[in-house]
């Protein structure tokens, strides 16, 4: 596939997040060479983090779709969380900038300007209103990912409770635009008590909780794709799979099941014990039935799967008790 055709399948709230924080880091950038507002240098930090974070998750996202070749014969998959992974270092430097600033603004105060609180502010309610617009296609996105409807008001509960089942780079592009609108919602409150209640030092307290903010971000966003890039298994959709396999009456029991995320899917693998008097033939329509089926399943793009002859003992009866016993 061309790389061309591969950009296209990138994952695109990251790239509209990516375009809207550049512009936004920009503005906010202008803005505090202007006037030297410590919480506009933690906004500017996080938004520049933010768009080269999000620019190198869309770029994993799409050479994650690469098909397999004879020298990665397991595909690209995984690639999108070693992306993430690298990509979180750049969120972490910007927190201890961010935090480090902060915490010298608190210790050497200094007054704002009124004209200097009127350009923070203007640049800081535009930057949330863009940010939020951001956050919102996000939610859409995580619902669009995870097969639930909701309209208005309902997008925002429902798109929290189904934001674990999202993928990784939507995952992340909704934690950092999270985190962006409630920062510049703390820097414009930390400007307003500075200036108007002459507590200079709020604005270096604002600068210090965006940053531990982002770094949120990073711990989260690194146990996630960590997890990914081992190929972690997930059990419920291993329930899932079980119960629709005993639905086949040819399948005695289940050996081994494996539900492994690959990057953005899954990748499927199991053992099922059949009744030894089946042919081949017969053998083989059971097979590709069930291939079909799993596969329809949201998110899986890969099924493997071996007959074993049936020991007569379930197998995936006890291995399943003895894990809600634990």
């Amino acid at each position: 596939m061309k790389r061309e055709g591969l950009l296209r399948k990138g994952n695109k709230s990251a790239l509209t997040a990516a375009i809207v924080n550049t512009v936004i880091s920009i503005i906010k950038g202008i803005a505090f060479f202007i006037t030297g507002n410590v919480a506009m240098f933690a906004e500017t930090m996080h938004s520049l983090g933010d768009a080269a974070n999000q620019f190198f998750v869309y770029i994993g996202s799409a050479l994650s779709k690469k098909a397999p070749t004879d020298r990665y014969p397991n595909g690209f998959g995984r690639l999108v969380n070693l992306v993430l992974l690298g990509a979180v270092l750049i969120v972490g430097i910007m927190s201890y900038e961010t935090i480090k600033e902060g915490y010298h603004h608190i210790l050497h105060p200094v007054a704002s300007t009124g004209a200097s609180i009127i350009i923070n502010l203007v640049v800081l309610g535009v930057a949330v209103a863009l940010e939020s617009f951001v956050l919102f296609k996000a939610m859409k996105e995580v619902l669009h990912e995870v097969g639930e409807e909701a309209k208005g008001l309902a997008i925002f509960p429902k798109s929290f409770a189904n934001l674990g089942r999202s993928k990784p780079a939507t995952k992340l592009v909704f934690m950092e635009d999270l985190v962006a609108t409630s920062g510049g919602v703390i820097a414009i409150i930390g400007i307003l008590l500075s200036y108007f209640a002459g507590w200079h030092f709020a604005e270096g307290v604002a600068s210090m909780m965006i940053g531990i903010m982002m770094f949120y971000v990073v711990g989260k966003v690194f146990l996630d794709n960590a997890k990914g890039a081992l190929s972690e298994a997930d059990d419920e959709l291993e329930s899932q799979i079980a119960e629709y396999i005993f639905t086949n009456p040819e399948i005695k029991d289940i050996r081994t099941l494996f539900a492994m995320k690959e990057g953005e899917d899954y990748h499927i693998e199991m053992k099922l014990e059949i009744d030894t008097s089946i042919s081949v033939t017969d053998a083989i329509k059971i097979k590709n039935r069930i291939e079909g089926k799993i596969q329809e399943m949201r998110g899986i793009t890969d099924v493997i799967i071996e007959f074993e002859e049936d020991d007569g003992v379930p197998t995936w009866v006890n291995t399943y008790k003895l894990a809600e016993e634990k």
